[in-house]
């Protein structure tokens, strides 16, 4: 077996916030909401973001991503403690101001070994796309991090109005890629990577990829998505990205 496409997640994976969201969040909200508990702020941003997810998946509604994640931000200081007619006449300031942070390096950074692997998978001739469940500002957070160069392919949730476990998101990598390199591709010949158990790891398994769970140790896995009582029994975990590397040559030899 020859593997000829890896697929990544963006959050998580290749990319992590710069400070974690909750953080970022308070030092927004401060100017005009007074400084909020950062545990009720991360607890609160948490179940913000599941509401609205659920509700509006794929970023659809009458307004788009803007809209989707002003209700986010909305719910998250309400939640966290804020008043909320203060929160109210505060996010036409508030939103924008995120919004841009995160759009760019300002908001994100990428890991320590994400640019080195993907220079390593293109030395060995291996195609590589990002499958992520994030609006299409993602694209500007990879292009200013310069590592958008060494993406065959960038398929983004609100540009194709589908998420992870969504079969049709992995087929679609596999299609672009197809393309990019003028050759038959089967989704057997792929891998996918990301930190999500249900989203990624049995999202790509259930699509016929072959699939690595990310769980990377200390401080750098700690905004990994592990649901409590998940069961990892059968599952195939590399600690970082230079572990996909080692498994993607071992099914060459």
């Amino acid at each position: 077996m020859t593997i000829r496409l890896v697929t990544f997640d963006a959050l998580h994976t290749l990319v992590a916030p710069r400070l974690p969201i909750y953080v970022q969040y308070s030092q927004t909200f401060a100017p005009y909401l007074g400084v909020l508990e950062p545990g009720l702020l991360k607890q609160s941003f948490k179940i913000a973001l599941t509401q609205v997810q659920k509700e509006n998946p794929a970023y659809k509604g009458s307004s788009g991503a803007h809209g989707w994640w002003r209700e986010v931000i909305k719910r998250t200081a309400i939640g966290a403690g804020a008043n909320p007619q203060a929160v109210d006449s505060s996010l036409p300031k508030i939103v924008p101001s995120l919004m841009e942070r995160f759009s760019s390096r300002q908001g994100y950074k990428l890991f320590h070994d994400s640019l080195s692997v993907l220079r390593r998978l293109h030395q060995m001739n291996i195609y590589t796309a990002l499958i992520s469940n994030t609006d299409t500002r993602m694209l500007s957070v990879l292009k200013d991090l310069e590592i958008a160069p060494y993406l065959d392919s960038i398929i983004l949730s609100e540009a194709v109005g589908i998420e992870k476990p969504d079969a049709k998101l992995f087929q679609l990598a596999l299609g672009f890629s197809m393309q990019s390199a003028s050759v038959p591709m089967e989704m057997q010949d792929s891998v996918h990577v990301g930190d999500e158990l249900e989203s990624d790891y049995h999202g790509a398994r259930a699509a016929g990829m072959h699939a690595l769970l990310l769980r990377r140790a200390g401080p750098e896995g700690d905004g990994e998505r592990k649901e409590e009582g998940e069961n990892l029994e059968g599952v195939q975990v590399v600690n970082d990205l230079w572990g996909v590397v080692k498994w993607v040559e071992q099914q060459s030899t």
